[in-house]
């Protein structure tokens, strides 16, 4: 049974880390997530930007909340992402479904952004904002949170990078257009 990807696919691991990903486990989660201040951090400019990108949902976030409270509907609609399975982080003991983030992290979200984070996006005292301080709205929301948040804001970014490494070194009958 196929393990790893580079075992599944067939790829030479050398492959993988030219491309600088890394070898996934296709049986469980990893407990590797995807720290957002790293991409703030960043010496490469797409992660930057993607750091941006962030930043400025949030802060679309803070707008809505500082308007009042919304429906339920909205908050599972601008709150509530679901584990994305394909990236093989977090925390499981099988298989690849993490909890996700559910109504409870978009109530606390949503109530603390107008209060504790009134100067969320113009902030004077550091550098820039950063999705961390989300850490702090209430007990449990923690690095899977953040990661989960930060990966579906930037699952577009991850599929096109996935895109090139297939397109470069999976066989034909390993892909298709989706």
């Amino acid at each position: 049974m196929a393990t790893f990807f580079t075992d599944f696919f067939d790829v030479a691991p050398e492959k993988l880390e030219e491309h600088g990903a890394f070898n996934i486990s296709l049986i469980n989660d990893l407990p590797l997530f995807i720290d957002p201040f790293l991409l703030f951090n960043s010496k490469k400019p797409e992660y930057r930007a993607l750091h941006d990108d962030i930043i400025n949902y949030l802060v679309f976030l803070k707008d809505k909340a500082v308007a009042g409270p919304v429906s339920t509907t909205l908050l599972e609609a601008w709150y509530c992402f679901g584990e994305i399975k394909q990236t093989w982080l977090g925390f499981s003991q099988s298989g690849n479904s993490g909890s996700g983030l559910g109504l409870d992290f978009a109530r606390a979200l949503h109530s603390s952004l107008h209060q504790i984070f009134r100067d969320f996006g113009a902030e004077k005292v550091t550098s820039g904002s950063h999705l961390e301080k989300v850490c702090l709205i209430r007990d449990g929301v923690g690095r899977d949170n953040i990661s989960d948040f930060t990966t579906n804001l930037v699952q577009g970014y991850l599929c096109e990078y996935t895109e090139r490494f297939a397109e470069a070194h999976l066989k034909s009958n390993q892909v298709r257009k989706v």
